[in-house]
């Protein structure tokens, strides 16, 4: 059995690789490969009330902000992100990063992505609409926070 699709799943300029989908892991674990080129446009802050988030740096280095406090995962570093915590990422460095995101239980899937990258694809010549992305977040369990 597959446990990830191995889909390489193009939001704007992120890519998102699952290792293991919660399908394949009796919903307990996530787990996926995210990479972020330097100056990338990230996801707004959010939160998410069902799941916790662990983040494990693999190349470069990511900052992530939770609840206001900044937090830069390089390789071989962890990042443990609760539920409901208010958080968002961004490359601020000179180098492209990789991190593995684990969320647990296993409830965000590849679709959460896919349904991002259609809205992306589809606003060719200007930002997607702000209110389509929160309703995608919260469909995919995610609570989007107002800058």
């Amino acid at each position: 059995m597959t446990a990830g699709t191995r889909e390489e799943i193009k939001v704007g300029q992120l890519a998102i690789r699952f290792l293991v989908e919660g399908s394949a892991s009796g919903g307990s674990v996530a787990i996926f490969e995210l990479d972020v080129p330097v100056g990338a446009r990230v996801p707004v802050a959010h939160s998410h009330d069902a799941y916790e988030e662990t983040i494990y740096g693999i190349a470069g280095v990511l900052t992530f902000t939770v609840q206001g406090r900044p937090h830069e995962v390089g390789p071989g570093e962890a990042l443990c992100i609760p539920r409901g915590a208010v958080h968002r990422f961004e490359n601020l460095h000179s180098a492209d990063s990789r991190t593995l995101a684990i969320v647990t239980p296993g409830i965000l899937s590849p679709d959460y992505f896919r349904e991002l990258s259609a809205l992306v694809k589809a606003s060719v010549g200007g930002p997607p609409d702000p209110a389509k992305i929160g309703e995608i977040m919260l469909r995919h369990g995610l609570t989007p926070v107002p800058s």
